[in-house]
């Protein structure tokens, strides 16, 4: 802040809009966008909704009526060219909005949340049935253009049982035999 009581950016990337305030990062820019619509959202319900009547379910309407201004091509399972990665025609499947932005989305909106005021454990944004949702939209978008993904497996750490029985090895007479 300076001597008049302006905020100064002290990133010198950000600039400053002509009315003084410094312009937002393509980030900030984002989240608000992003947070202004799902306010707008929450007004539009019937009857419509206030931030502190918001619950998980309302994200994930939310998330669905977004689908309809999707633009990623998300094949039926009775369609000829479900599972294929690179189709050779059209078909009539919907145009869904696509998993990487859905989660982008949800990142943006949680922090939206919680900057509002919003308690974090109170924060719909981040709660498991928004993980659920996603993941299964990630599994769907895949399936339906042939990319599986496998779970990667937790590799097993190896353990020295000499550092088991004996917790400092300098001591072990085995361990200064190996390293000396």
């Amino acid at each position: 802040m300076n001597s008049s009581g302006k905020i100064v950016s002290k990133n010198p990337t950000e600039g400053s809009s002509s009315n003084g305030r410094p312009s937002l990062s393509r980030y900030e820019s984002q989240k608000r966008r992003d947070w202004n619509t799902f306010l707008q959202y929450l007004k539009n319900q019937n009857p419509p909704l206030s931030l502190p009547h918001c619950s998980y379910n309302h994200v994930l309407e939310f998330l669905r009526y977004l689908d309809q201004f999707g633009k990623t091509k998300v094949h039926l399972h009775g369609c000829p060219f479900f599972g294929q990665p690179d189709p050779p025609g059209q078909c009539t499947c919907p145009l869904r909005q696509a998993w990487g932005s859905l989660d982008a989305l949800i990142g943006r909106l949680r922090a939206a949340y919680e900057e509002h005021g919003g308690p974090p454990e109170g924060n719909p944004f981040g709660n498991g049935a928004i993980r659920v949702y996603l993941r299964e939209v990630k599994e769907c978008q895949a399936k339906a253009r042939g990319i599986l993904f496998k779970k990667k497996k937790k590799k097993k750490k190896m353990i020295n049982h000499e550092l088991i029985k004996n917790p400092n090895p300098w001591r072990s007479q085995k361990f200064r035999s190996e390293w000396a």
